[in-house]
């Protein structure tokens, strides 16, 4: 595993550092930029709440860095509020592309916010919206299907459709097993979108997504309760346009990750996934953390789980290291 660092092209806009964005990828049209990344959301270090869409996309790469370009986007129409741990996916149908933003938290209404309530959140309501991404086009869709808000919830979408499943509603304080399919039809006309509730759901939040080849997906980490991580995962498999989840072999998870209260990650792509916790119970230092990164193939998930742990901590003396920007963002290859 290595850290490469990433600088912006000079005509790319800011992008502060956001916590729970939603993102996803596409491919452009563009050959040197086919493939680009759409960012939506999220929680600024004001600890504000943002609306904003960013297109990133990948202007050159070497041994020593990648240089990245951000371009933000304005939406027009329906524009879905500032919101966090929410979904967006991309959907193809009839030779179209279109964006979908789904659930997530937002702040109560600025009417309501006093001293007290000022960092009360809610659910978001549980509007469908598709955003062109050319245009900046956003159309709401209200579906009798989906009752409830949800958020840090998991979304695969699949040639015209969105597969929803589990979450958290903050209103109820539960994690239904929830199972969605939005589909989407992009015909000349107005876009059709409808709502279908499937058997089979899981009850997870804050999972993580990785895809292992063109009809199978799997689940790792999150929660089962508010306290309680989730130690299991889950094989999503695509058959004929079917969709079956099942339980597979956990990995033979080391006793830090057992006991550890809290952990964290995201997909690094094909099959691999980056799990880091707090060091707190091994180190003074509060800033220290150690990461895993787990290969997601049921024929050797115990054997290439491998440990690393960050070099950055509370107790290096400045002068050793480079403080970190707003505008610096790293990446992994």
């Amino acid at each position: 595993l290595k850290l490469k660092p990433a600088v912006f092209s000079k005509d790319s806009c800011y992008l502060p550092p956001l916590r729970y964005p939603a993102i996803c990828t596409f491919n452009g049209g563009l050959e040197s930029e086919r493939q680009q990344y759409i960012i939506h959301g999220g929680k600024t270090p004001n600890n504000e709440l943002s609306d904003k869409m960013y297109i990133m996309s990948v202007v050159s790469k070497n041994n020593k860095k990648v240089t990245l370009r951000c371009i933000e986007k304005d939406l027009v129409g329906d524009v879905p509020e500032a919101r966090y741990g929410h979904s967006i996916d991309v959907v193809y149908s009839r030779g179209k592309r279109m964006g979908v933003v789904f659930g997530g938290r937002s702040y109560i209404s600025f009417a309501q916010r006093n001293t007290e309530k000022w960092n009360t959140v809610v659910d978001c309501l549980p509007h469908v919206f598709l955003v062109d991404f050319e245009f900046g086009c956003s159309t709401a869709y209200v579906l009798p299907e989906l009752q409830d808000g949800l958020s840090f919830h998991v979304s695969i979408a699949r040639n015209d459709a969105i597969y929803i499943l589990g979450g958290h509603s903050l209103a109820n304080n539960i994690r239904p097993a929830n199972l969605y399919r939005i589909r989407v039809d992009l015909p000349l006309g107005s876009p059709a979108v409808d709502c279908t509730i499937l058997p089979g759901g899981i009850t997870v939040s804050s999972a993580i997504l990785t895809q292992t080849n063109n009809d199978e997906f799997v689940i790792v980490g999150g929660y089962d309760l508010e306290n309680q991580k989730r130690m299991i995962c889950n094989i999503v498999s695509f058959e004929d346009n079917k969709i079956q989840i099942r339980e597979m072999e956990s990995p033979d998870w080391t006793p830090d990750i057992k006991h550890s209260k809290i952990w964290f990650g995201s997909n690094m792509g094909n099959g691999a996934i980056f799990l880091g916790i707090p060091g707190d119970n091994k180190q003074a230092a509060s800033e220290t953390y150690y990461f895993y990164m787990l290969k997601c193939a049921e024929e050797d998930v115990n054997e290439d789980q491998k440990m690393f742990t960050n070099s950055q901590t509370s107790t290096e003396d400045p002068g050793d290291s480079t403080p970190f920007e707003d505008s610096e963002e790293f990446c992994f290859s």
